[in-house]
């Protein structure tokens, strides 16, 4: 079975080095490209984003990767969003982001370890209860307005969102059909960072390499 096609979006703002090593060893064949064409052709799609919102928002919009990315969801094709890539999915203190998701990022000074609260049904985090994980950002979401207005007899299809504590609750993570996206850092998480990748890589080969 040939190794799934994994474009990390070369977007200009932070380095993915140490990310593209880490799905490397995860079992992708990874390219870093800002080329469009490559980025909606690949078995998967990951933005990685560190600083700040409205700089990555305007790369993303530069290169034109946010068009890319809604055409990628459209059609139910992966996309992993990282760190203030999972930002971008919300909107932030005065920044227009994808707005995937409904509801803000806030400002939340995390730098150090976590555990995660794990809900029944998600796929990348199962066994990984109470396991901690690397965290690193200044800004988190506090709240996942989408889930609380799910209807309340039915969780059909809902985002599965994994939550950790630092202060106070915030997103770790949101398995959301083909968008997943983490707060957490899994590169620099050890062998439960990489046991999130390796799951989300081999989703990508069952779905296009079966």
């Amino acid at each position: 079975m040939p190794a799934p096609t994994v474009v990390v979006l070369d977007h200009g703002t932070g380095d993915a080095t140490e990310f593209v090593a880490a799905l490397e060893r995860a079992g992708a064949s990874v390219v870093v490209t800002a080329d469009k064409r490559a980025g909606l052709d690949a078995d998967g799609l990951v933005v990685v984003g560190e600083g700040d919102l409205a700089d990555l928002m305007a790369e993303l919009r530069a290169v034109g990767a946010d068009q890319v990315i809604d055409r990628r969801l459209a059609g139910g094709r992966a996309v992993l969003a990282v760190d203030v890539g999972l930002h971008a999915m919300f909107t932030g203190p005065g920044v227009s982001g994808l707005e995937e998701w409904p509801g803000t990022v806030d400002a939340h000074v995390h730098d150090g370890w976590s555990t995660v609260d794990v809900p029944e049904g998600s796929a990348l985090f199962v066994g990984l209860q109470d396991v901690p994980f690397r965290f690193a950002h200044s800004y988190a979401a506090l709240r996942f307005p989408l889930l609380e207005t799910w209807p309340a007899d039915t969780r059909l299809n809902a985002p599965v969102v994994v939550w950790a504590q630092h202060d106070e609750p915030f997103v770790a993570a949101v398995e959301n059909g083909p968008l997943t996206a983490l707060q957490l850092r899994p590169e620099l998480s050890g062998d439960a960072g990489a046991t999130v990748l390796t799951r989300w890589v081999a989703s990508l080969k069952r779905e296009n390499h079966p």
